[in-house]
């Protein structure tokens, strides 16, 4: 699998996973997963401009 393709499918997943632990935290009221979930959406975004900046730099 290509850099950029495996980036933008790592990003997509740790935006789905950052997502739900971020809705469960808030669900239980715990504010440590909430905001786990929370940086690791963020990294999910992250990665996933990467990987769109990679594509650019390619062509």
């Amino acid at each position: 699998m290509k850099s950029i393709t495996k980036d933008n499918v790592e990003g997509k997943m740790h935006q789905m996973t950052g997502k739900i632990k971020e809705v469960v935290g808030k669900v239980f009221k715990n504010r440590s997963l909430e905001g786990e979930g929370k940086a690791e959406n963020l990294d999910g975004h992250v990665q996933e401009k990467i990987s769109e900046i990679k594509k650019v730099v390619d062509k």
